[in-house]
């Protein structure tokens, strides 16, 4: 298919009429061609064989897991139940248990990864890039910003988002009674537990359908479809793979979302947030151009994390007398993750500028980045998480390398939708229906400008809304 799809955009770009198929399709549309072009040859089609083989084999790692607790055997997903117990012994044999897993696959996840990198800087020096990095820049459209500038908005998050946490983790020791946060303790915001909905998936499902029919008249269109079609596969089983995204069907119009259920809080985070991809697709979908209906995935970002904010006034429908235990949750939850998607942006940028390390060097310099980024972690009886191993269970970096950063972009565009719809919401909701029908017609910043935000990269923009969200933390009350 790739092959297919190389030989037409040439066609295209040689052809007599390029002037004329721009003025039809617009100038992003010739650009991407030009820049697509440039990272597929048949080539180094073996290599990306290899690379899918290698993802199906870390796939099938991580959905085989079979972890015995209390007499119980838990998937991945269903295990996260027990990450969140309120009793910390329970929360710690949990962990655990996970990194026991990870540890009895390290060999093999260690292979993978080793393995994926080398391919993956070979394929790019292969096409004439000079490592992985300006390799993937182009292939994911990021031609408004570069490594520098991720860099400088990585140092923002470390010099003024990293000491807000680290005030908040004390905070959330002294909610939770604890003299230290330990690991386990971390995803825990409230000793009795975190907030979850008050129903199982099919009552879930219903109140979002309510919520979706009073938020718009488009979103209820929306929702009733993807329910009326069995567009949605969202509780967790044995085997499924983990994780939840949402996925396009341009010859039909239609979305699909999958996730995994497991009686959480994520459970209704996850709806709103892959719906919020799901909408953004559905009403792009009649763009002629299918490369238009999705826009870079920084920008896709804003469309999910958006949908999460601008559903706030309707989470009483799911959490009833804990709502406001959830929104606190939420907001909290949100800065939190800043510091840690640095953490992995900046430890891909090291690994593919450094290809040849060893595993044992990798780990190392995940453990030094964690020091940066979350200098509040206190792993206990927890050996193999203390060699610098979490980010094995992160997808991303195995599967879609350079795709992280791109959430922390977002967030802060998103932040500033749940600002606006705070002071008003009809014109917050506007905005966001706007840059959903925009697809991937525009740029990010395009996308950003049109939606009425400042770009993240901006500082005023940056020490704009997370001062806002460090107010309301602070003023918040159950």
């Amino acid at each position: 298919m790739a092959e297919w799809n190389q030989n037409f955009v040439k066609i295209i770009l040689s052809s007599r009429f390029l002037k004329e198929i721009e003025k039809e399709w617009g100038a992003l549309f010739i650009s991407n061609l030009e820049q697509g072009i440039k990272t597929f040859s048949n080539e180094i089609k073996p290599m990306l064989i290899q690379q899918s083989e290698l993802t199906k084999q870390y796939d099938g790692i991580l959905a085989s897991a079979e972890i015995e607790l209390d007499g119980e055997t838990f998937n991945l997903s269903r295990l996260e139940r027990k990450l969140l117990d309120p009793n910390r012994d329970v929360r710690k044999k949990a962990q655990q248990a996970r990194f026991d897993f990870l540890a009895s696959n390290k060999e093999e996840l260690d292979q993978i990864y080793d393995d994926m990198v080398k391919l993956r800087h070979k394929m790019a020096q292969q096409l004439g890039f000079k490592n992985f990095i300006e390799f993937r820049y182009v292939e994911m459209g990021r031609n408004e910003y570069t490594p520098s500038d991720v860099a400088r908005f990585r140092d923002y998050v470390h010099e003024k988002i990293v000491p807000l946490i680290a005030k908040q983790r004390k905070k959330q020791a002294e909610r939770l009674g604890v003299k230290e946060l330990h690991f386990q303790d971390e995803i825990l915001q409230f000793p009795e537990g975190n907030p979850t909905a008050q129903g199982n998936p099919e009552w879930i499902v219903e109140q979002a359908r309510q919520m979706y029919s009073e938020l718009s008249p488009q979103t209820d269109e929306f929702f009733n479809m993807m329910i009326d079609r069995e567009l949605m596969d969202l509780v967790t089983r044995p085997n499924k793979a983990v994780g939840g995204y949402c996925t396009n069907f341009p010859t039909f119009g239609i979305p699909f979302i999958f996730s995994n259920f497991n009686g959480t809080t994520h459970d209704v985070e996850v709806l709103t947030h892959e719906a919020g991809h799901a909408f953004q697709a559905y009403k792009s979908r009649n763009n002629k151009v299918v490369d238009y209906i999705f826009p870079t995935m920084e920008a896709c970002e804003i469309h999910s994390m958006g949908m999460e904010y601008l559903t706030w006034n309707w989470m009483d429908k799911f959490f009833g007398t804990q709502t406001s235990k959830f929104k606190f949750y939420h907001l909290l939850r949100s800065l939190m993750f800043l510091p840690y998607c640095c953490a992995v942006d900046e430890f891909q940028h090291w690994v593919y500028e450094n290809p040849e390390v060893t595993p044992a060097d990798r780990k190392a310099k995940w453990h030094e980045l964690e020091l940066k980024y979350l200098p509040w972690r206190i792993y206990e009886d927890l050996p193999y998480a203390e060699e610098g191993t979490v980010w094995q269970f992160q997808k991303h970096i195995y599967e879609m390398p350079f795709y992280y950063i791109d959430y922390a972009l977002a967030q802060i565009c998103a932040l500033q939708i749940w600002s606006k719809s705070r002071k008003n919401m009809d014109e917050a909701l506007k905005d966001y229906i706007r840059i959903c029908e925009i697809g991937g017609s525009k740029t990010f910043l395009e996308i950003v400008k049109a939606g009425n935000m400042h770009s993240p990269f901006e500082t005023e923009c940056l020490d704009q809304v997370i001062h806002e969200a460090e107010n309301w933390l602070e003023e918040w009350k159950n």
